[in-house]
């Protein structure tokens, strides 16, 4: 079996961050005195950079950087930990290490609240790279962030991307990379169809399954 160098994203694919994202997005917004979507159509900003949200919800241009400083207020002591490891995340990455796939991370939260939250749920340990976006989000799309992970690591011929929106198969397939998008996230089947995903994972056993069979 040809050994991976696997990328996962890590909200809406490794953890189940929505309720927390949603909570301090709902947060902000209220501080702003805009109106606040159904918690439904707040699905869609689980995994985006912030300032592209805000943009979109409605705050003013010259307003983004206090937007997501009131965002930040609730979610580091409070919202970050309102998450979950998704059921069967764990027996993947254990079965990954096992069979010589080497794991990382790319994703567009802040390095360093990705690091938090990996070392909160114990997951740290099975991943060799951690890369996300800078505190200011200049680096920060899923391009830029595997950008980034192949300048630190080197490129390898047998990568692959793991994530769960439309942003993660574009933002791979900038650099060569296929993705695998996973159903259980907060983006949509078709839009990761649409993109070009190479296979969808309704279950983290059946992704343990395709990155098995799959030739990268």
């Amino acid at each position: 079996m040809e050994r991976k160098v696997i990328l996962f994203d890590l909200d809406g694919t490794l953890t189940d961050s929505g309720e927390g994202i949603i909570n301090c997005a709902v947060f902000a917004l209220e501080h702003f005195g805009l109106s606040v979507p159904s918690r439904e159509a707040l699905r869609s900003i689980v995994g985006p950079p912030l300032f592209d949200t805000f943009r979109r919800f409605g705050v003013p241009e010259a307003r983004l950087d206090e937007a997501v400083a009131v965002f930040r207020s609730r979610y580091n002591p409070i919202g970050i930990f309102e998450n979950h490891p998704y059921p069967g995340i764990r027996e993947l990455l254990e079965g990954l290490k096992r069979d010589g796939h080497k794991l990382c991370v790319a994703t567009s939260k802040p390095e360093e609240m990705a690091n938090r939250v990996l070392n909160h749920f114990d997951l740290a340990s099975y991943f060799d790279t951690v890369c996300g976006a800078d505190m200011a989000e200049t680096r920060s799309s899923k391009d830029a962030v595997i950008a980034y992970l192949l300048e630190q690591n080197g490129r390898a011929d047998n990568m692959v991307m793991v994530g769960d929106t439309k942003f993660d198969v574009l933002g791979a397939a900038a650099h060569g990379i296929p993705t695998i998008g996973v159903a259980w996230g907060y983006g949509e089947v078709d839009e990761m169809k649409a993109a070009g995903a190479a296979a969808i994972a309704c279950t983290p056993a059946e992704l343990l399954e395709i990155l098995g069979k799959q030739e990268a």
